[in-house]
C-alpha cells in the first residue's frame, strides 16, 4: 500500500484544491454571474458530453491500462500504443459525419423541452472528444505508476479555467455564448497539455504492427464501452433527463446539490487513480493474496475518510443552504439520498478495479446494462412526480442495487469481500455522532459555524478512528503527522 498511500495522499490533495475551487464556482460563481437558465444549460452541455465520452474514448483509456503490463517487448508495447492512440477514431469519424448531416434532428430531439440546447450540439461534440482523449493520455501516464500530474490536470485545470471565464462574464469581457466556447476551449487546452506530459513520460513510437492480443484488446475494449457507458449514465442520466423533462433551471438546482453530496467522492477518486494499474497488476500476475489485501485495506481507508466527508455534509447541510440563493436550497433530500449512494459506493474499495480488470468483466457489463435501463425508468417515472427529489431516489435506488450486485459477485467469483468487524464499528461510530451533532448549531454566522463545527466533529471522529484502530493505514498516518 505504500506507493498508493504515497500517491492517493497527494492526489487527495489536489482532488480536494480542485473541489474547493469547484465549489467556490458551484455555489458561488454560478449562481450569481451566470442566470439560472445559463447555468442549467451548461450543466446539461457537460453532462451530456460526459455521457458521450466512453464511446469517444472506445474504451481506450481502460483497455490500456489492462493490457500495458502483459506487452513485454519494446515493439509490441509501440504497437499496442499506436493502436490506442487511433482506435477511437473508428467511433469519432462516424459519429461526426453523422452529426453533421443530422444537426438539426439532433438539436430538435435535444431541445425538445428547452429550445436553448439547440445550438450547441458541436460544443457537447466536441468537450465529448476532449474528455474521451484526456482520459486516454492520463491512463498512459498511469500504466507508468504516475497519476500525481494527471490528477492536478483531472482535477484542477479546467476549474481554475472556468473560474477566469466565469469572472470575464462578470467583468463583462465575455458574453455567455463566448463563455461557453471559452469552457470548451478549456478542455481542449487541458488534452493538449495531458498529452505533452504523457508523452515526455515516455514517448511512443508509431508502429503499425500486427497485435497478438488484438481480438482479447478490441473485445475488452468494445465491452468496456458498455461499462463506461453504464457508469456515465448512472452519473449524469440524472441531469440529461432533467434537462429534457423540465425547466432548465431545474437542472442548475439539482446540480449544486448533487455536487455537495459528490465531496464524498473526491477520497475514492483520488485512490483509484493508483489503485486501477495495481489492481490490473496483481491480477495479471495472479497474486490474490495481495489483491484481497488491497481490496480491504482500500475499503477501510475510504469508509473512514468519505465517512468523515459524510458527516460534516450532513451536520453543516443545513448552515451550508443559509449562505446559498433561495432557489437553490430545495435541494436538501437530493443532497442526503445521494450522499449515502457515494458513501456505500466508497465503501467498496478497489472493487471496480477488480472487475474491470479481471476476466469477468462481461457479466458484470450484462448487469449494469439493467440497470442503467432501470435508471433511465426510475428517473421517466420520477421526475415528472417528485422533480429533482424523484431523479435523486432513482439515482440512489441504481446505485445501491448496482454496487451490491459487484459485491456478491466478486466474493462468488474470488472469494474476497470489503468489509470486516472493523467496516460495522466505522458505521456505527458515524451514527453515533450524527445522533449527538446534528441538532447541535453555534449562535453565529452560517460560516463560522460551519468551521467551528467541523473542527469539532473532526477532532471526535479521528480520535475515536484512531482508539478504535479501524484502519492499520489510516492510524500510521495519524501517527505518522501528529509525530506520535
Amino acid at each position: 500500500m505504500g506507493i498508493v498511500l504515497n500517491q492517493s495522499f497527494k492526489n487527495t490533495i489536489t482532488t480536494y484544491l480542485g473541489f474547493g475551487i469547484g465549489a467556490i464556482n458551484t455555489l458561488f460563481l454560478y449562481t450569481n454571474f451566470l442566470t439560472d437558465e445559463y447555468y442549467g444549460l451548461v450543466a446539461f452541455v457537460l453532462s451530456t458530453a460526459t455521457i458521450m465520452m466512453p464511446f469517444m474514448a472506445f474504451g481506450v483509456h481502460n483497455a490500456l491500462i489492462k493490457f500495458y503490463s502483459s506487452f513485454k517487448t519494446k515493439n509490441s508495447i509501440n504497437s499496442f500504443l499506436t493502436l490506442m492512440l487511433f482506435l477511437p477514431l473508428v467511433f469519432i469519424i462516424p459519429v461526426g459525419l453523422i452529426g453533421y448531416f443530422a444537426y438539426d434532428t439532433i438539436g430538435d430531439f435535444l431541445s425538445k423541452e428547452n429550445p436553448i440546447v439547440g445550438n450547441y450540439v458541436w460544443h457537447i461534440f466536441i468537450l465529448a472528444i476532449a474528455m474521451a482523449y484526456f482520459e486516454i493520455f492520463f491512463a498512459y501516464s498511469k500504466v507508468q505508476m504516475l497519476t500525481v500530474f494527471g490528477n492536478l490536470m483531472k482535477e484542477i485545470f479546467h476549474r481554475v479555467g472556468t473560474m477566469v471565464l466565469l469572472f470575464s462574464v462578470y467583468l463583462d469581457w465575455l458574453s455567455v455564448n463566448q463563455f461557453i466556447l471559452g469552457l470548451v476551449g478549456v478542455y481542449v487546452l487541458r488534452m493538449v497539455i495531458m498529452k505533452f506530459y504523457a508523452y515526455s513520460v515516455r514517448l511512443p513510437k508509431l508502429k503499425f504492427q500486427k497485435i497478438d492480443k488484438l481480438p482479447s484488446i478490441l473485445k475488452y475494449a468494445g465491452l468496456i464501452i458498455i461499462a463506461g457507458s453504464v457508469a456515465m449514465l448512472i452519473l449524469d442520466i440524472d441531469k440529461f433527463m432533467i434537462g429534457r423533462i423540465l425547466k432548465i433551471e431545474q437542472v442548475a438546482y439539482y446540480s449544486v446539490a448533487i455536487f455537495i453530496a459528490t465531496v464524498i467522492a473526491v477520497p475514492q477518486r483520488a485512490m483509484h487513480q493508483i489503485m486501477m494499474p495495481l489492481t490490473a497488476k496483481y491480477l495479471n500476475e495472479n497474486d490474490i493474496p495481495a489483491l484481497e489485501d488491497l481490496y480491504k485495506r482500500s475499503s477501510m481507508s475510504l469508509l473512514v475518510i468519505s465517512g468523515f466527508i459524510f458527516l460534516l455534509i450532513i451536520l453543516n447541510i443545513n448552515q451550508l443552504y443559509h449562505i446559498l440563493p433561495i432557489e437553490f436550497t430545495g435541494g436538501l433530500f437530493v443532497v442526503l439520498i445521494v450522499s449515502l449512494a457515494k458513501l456505500y459506493d466508497n465503501s467498496l474499495g478497489n472493487n471496480n478495479a477488480i472487475l474491470f480488470n479481471s476476466d469477468y468483466y462481461r457479466m458484470v457489463l450484462f448487469f449494469g446494462v439493467l440497470l442503467a435501463i432501470m435508471a433511465i425508468i426510475l428517473n421517466a417515472v420520477f421526475i415528472p412526480i417528485y422533480g429533482i427529489e424523484g431523479s435523486a431516489f432513482a439515482t440512489f435506488l441504481a446505485v445501491f442495487i448496482y454496487n451490491t450486485i459487484k459485491i456478491i459477485f466478486v466474493k462468488k467469483k474470488f472469494n474476497m469481500q470489503p468489509f470486516t468487524l472493523a467496516s460495522l464499528k466505522i458505521v456505527l461510530t458515524l451514527i453515533a455522532l450524527f445522533l449527538v451533532f446534528y441538532f447541535w448549531e453555534f449562535p453565529f454566522h452560517p460560516i463560522v459555524n460551519i468551521i467551528l463545527k467541523s473542527t469539532v466533529v473532526g477532532l471526535v471522529y479521528f480520535s475515536l478512528i484512531y482508539k478504535l484502530n479501524v484502519s492499520e493505514d489510516i492510524t500510521e498516518q495519524i501517527k505518522k503527522y501528529l509525530k506520535l
